[in-house]
């Protein structure tokens, strides 16, 4: 628990005196797979394409478990979210960023209304009813279950929903 608070508190001051951040960016050391970026590009235009969001900014639906933040190295497992009743009923499990303003509009780190929008207006398709939701902490021994199992199981869920194109947001 003294660990989860720090995490929050350290998350918090960043935030808000953001020169705080360079030690720690300074010290990251980000994992390589030493493979080339798999990239698939878009072959029909985005208004004939199905949308999926994908996040690492921890959210999922209250009746889901939450993400563990006990574990120091993170949580590599995703939550599955149902985009037609997310917005009423959503929890942020991170520790790892101040998500205080994405209490209040979800839009920040999930853009779904936004989205909406742009298949209002046509720019877009579809929007897949599901969407996938993961920690964005994910060190050491979680990065081959992160790459390996998760990874490849939300690709199987969005290709069955015949996704086109996935809008990945950051926490």
């Amino acid at each position: 628990m003294l660990n989860r608070f720090k995490n929050q508190l350290i998350a918090k001051l960043i935030t808000r005196f953001p020169s705080l951040a360079q030690r720690f960016i300074t010290a990251y050391q980000p994992w390589e797979s030493g493979e080339p970026t798999p990239w698939t590009p878009v072959t029909k235009p985005l208004s004939d394409c199905r949308v999926a969001l994908v996040t690492t900014s921890g959210v999922h639906h209250k009746n889901q478990q939450p993400f563990d933040m006990a574990d120091s190295e993170g949580d590599p497992s995703f939550r599955e979210i149902e985009g037609a009743t997310i917005g009423d009923d959503y929890l942020i499990t991170h520790d790892y960023y101040d998500h205080s303003d994405a209490e209040k509009d979800l839009n920040i780190i999930f853009p779904l209304d936004r989205l909406r929008e742009l298949q209002d207006e046509g720019i877009i398709g579809d929007l897949a009813s599901r969407h996938y939701s993961l920690m964005g902490h994910i060190d050491g021994r979680h990065i081959a279950t992160l790459i390996g199992k998760s990874a490849r199981e939300i690709i199987d869920k969005l290709r069955q929903q015949a996704v086109d194109v996935v809008l990945l947001t950051p926490a």
